[in-house]
């Protein structure tokens, strides 16, 4: 049978999802606990790989097994295997068709960055901190440029292994809530270090360094060279993962539900 769950997780101290010899990965580390539990060798399978140091408030993964479980004893006891910083917030028997990444229809990233004077000792973990204050209006006109299926080559990874450069990009939203700006970006899909990339150049934007024509210069050029900075991993959290409607995946539980 086939089991689904909801994965939450600070990315700080690990290498990424994917599995990696002798380092730390979340991939690895869920495995290892849902074995214990299931009784025999289990590998899980998430809906993608988060990079270094970046955060999950809801990776959707599955795993496939025989050993007949309550839903809530799978939840506690692999909860019970874990450490502090990973945590599974739901399990789902699901249909033997669910697959964690080719059932997704969408994911849903989010950005933060902190503007101001002096660094926080509470959210250096989960925000990108700027002494510059930034222009939203502009980076929100740069965005809009990105928006609808394009060829991202301009935003992926020198390593990125996928097959296609090409993503649609079906939402962004830019909010500023006292400190702290949100950048939201919904795909069906993103290419490695695509977001990141992405809040590089908005930086640069916002901060007068560029106009915001400029977005959709770097987005036709398809060089990743003419991009600038990427933005560091700390500041980004995968929120959620949308799935068709007949499989039930919940909703996360919004860690950060005080931001529009």
């Amino acid at each position: 049978m086939r089991i689904a769950l909801g994965l939450e997780y600070d990315g700080t101290d690990f290498v990424g999802w994917q599995a990696q010899r002798d380092e730390r990965s979340v991939q690895q580390t869920l495995s290892e606990a849902i074995s214990v539990v299931a009784d025999h060798r289990v590998t899980v399978a998430g809906s993608g790989r988060t990079d270094a140091g970046v955060h999950a408030l809801q990776q959707v993964a599955h795993f496939d097994t025989e050993s007949q479980r309550e839903e809530r004893q799978w939840l506690l006891g692999i909860n019970s295997n874990l450490s502090a910083d990973i945590a599974v917030q739901w399990v789902r028997l699901v249909d033997g068709s669910f697959d964690a990444r080719r059932s997704a229809l969408w994911r849903r990233y989010r950005y933060l960055i902190m503007q101001r004077s002096v660094r926080s000792a509470l959210m250096h973990r989960r925000t990108w901190w700027l002494r510059e204050n930034l222009d939203c209006g502009a980076m929100s006109a740069a965005a809009t440029n990105w928006l609808g299926e394009n060829d991202f080559s301009a935003f992926r990874a020198a390593g990125c292994q996928s097959s296609t450069p090409m993503r649609r990009l079906m939402v962004v939203g830019i909010h500023e809530l006292d400190s702290l700006i949100s950048f939201e970006f919904t795909a069906n899909a993103f290419l490695q270090h695509m977001v990141r990339n992405i809040v590089g150049v908005l930086v640069k934007i916002g901060t007068g360094a560029a106009p915001p024509a400029w977005g959709a210069d770097v987005l036709s050029g398809r060089d990743r060279t003419r991009g600038g900075v990427a933005a560091p991993p700390q500041g980004l959290t995968l929120m959620e993962v949308g799935y068709p409607a007949r499989f039930e995946i919940p909703l996360p539980q919004d860690a950060w539900s005080g931001l529009p």
